[in-house]
């Protein structure tokens, strides 16, 4: 029966191929390959167009996995030397300003401030002293002057006498000579009265604490004051403390401002004070601003995205800060895309993940424009 129904068709094709007008059959095959050809052409466009409008719609956004969580963190030391006494911390906990982290022994600084109130004392007393002294040295020159004014009147009745030659001219020499050694210990009397007046600041009735030999002590003992009151080093700031097992009790602490470094710190990480710092090329800068919106994502924390904005677009790119910065003055080198740190401000994370210094992240810059405004705006 199937065999008998294809015979059927197959007659039936040829019937109708018989009947069709001379060269149909060649039209029908050259319109069908032009629709083939059309259909092409116009798909490729039709991509082609769409690609265009999916590139001029687009990039709005400028992203870098250069990125990592950055907070403010700190090698806590002191500037005084000494020996560690206590640690009152432990790795990882959490501290708040102007808690303790560790002491050294304050016997040393103890030692060092009872001297220096000592040495305040005696300069008290050193100036009382120098201005008593010096009214005693200006009732001297009273009493000098008292002689030189009696030498004066030998002096004179002695002159009178000679011209009447009533004594002898040895009398009249020794008169002069006596008047000439009173007048001469006159003025070295004035000129050590006049010395200790400089020593007491120019004024006999200057208080005791206005006296720059009291003021040099006494900054002294505020000196020691400030070292005992740092051989107690605390938080500046809230944080984390890390790095504490480099520092027991019994390790020698060096001042920094006596080696030029840290010899023994506590490390702390602030968990408040916390960014983002993107490497960008510098060629997606060219309409990132301050304040645009950013979202990122850690990696620590898959499936939650995080927004802030940028905070700060660092004037110098990274090589422009380094050591040994390239030299392209040879002429043989080559161009490289530069990096710029952003710093970007985090405004909030779903959940409150807790981020640490380091960790990595993708960084997406809502540029506020799209390809087609770049265009337009030439």
């Amino acid at each position: 029966m199937a065999i008998s129904n294809t015979a059927t068709q197959s007659q039936y094709s040829r019937t109708e191929r018989d009947l069709a007008p001379p060269g149909f059959i060649g039209r029908l095959r050259e319109d069908r390959s032009a629709l083939r050809r059309l259909l092409m052409i116009g798909g490729v466009v039709l991509v082609a167009v769409i690609s265009l409008a999916f590139w001029l719609l687009g990039g709005r956004y400028v992203s870098t996995d250069d990125a990592y969580v950055q907070a403010a963190k700190l090698m806590v030391s002191t500037d005084v030397s000494g020996l560690v006494q206590d640690v009152d911390v432990r790795e990882g906990q959490r501290v708040r300003k102007g808690q303790v982290l560790f002491r050294l022994d304050p016997r040393p600084f103890q030692i060092a401030l009872a001297n220096a109130k000592a040495q305040l004392a005696q300069s008290g007393l050193t100036v009382e002293s120098m201005k008593e002294d010096y009214r005693r040295m200006l009732s001297d020159v009273d009493a000098q002057r008292a002689q030189v004014d009696l030498a004066k009147r030998n002096y004179a009745r002695y002159a009178g006498l000679l011209k009447a030659n009533a004594i002898a001219a040895a009398t009249y020499d020794q008169a002069r000579l006596t008047l000439a050694t009173a007048q001469q210990q006159l003025r070295a009397l004035q000129q050590t009265a006049a010395t200790q007046l400089a020593k007491l600041g120019g004024s006999p009735g200057i208080p005791v604490a206005g006296n720059p030999q009291y003021q040099q002590a006494e900054a002294q003992v505020r000196e020691a004051e400030r070292q005992l009151d740092h051989s107690v080093v605390r938080a500046p700031f809230d944080g984390v403390v890390t790095e504490v097992d480099s520092l027991q009790p019994g390790t020698l602490v060096i001042s920094a401002m006596s080696a030029f470094s840290t010899t023994s710190a506590v490390g702390l990480v602030s968990d408040k004070d916390i960014w983002v710092e993107a490497q960008m090329k510098e060629t997606d800068l060219t309409h990132v601003h301050d304040y645009a919106p950013v979202s990122f994502s850690v990696d620590a924390y898959p499936g939650i995205t995080c927004s802030g904005h940028v905070d700060a677009i660092s004037q110098g790119t990274g090589g422009a800060f380094s050591v040994l910065p390239a030299e392209n003055a040879s002429g043989n080198w080559v161009k490289v895309v530069q990096r710029i740190p952003v710093r970007v401000k985090v405004d909030a994370c779903p959940g409150n993940p807790q981020l640490r210094a380091g960790m990595s992240t993708d960084v997406n810059i809502d540029t506020g424009k799209r390809r087609w405004q770049r265009l337009l705006n030439g």
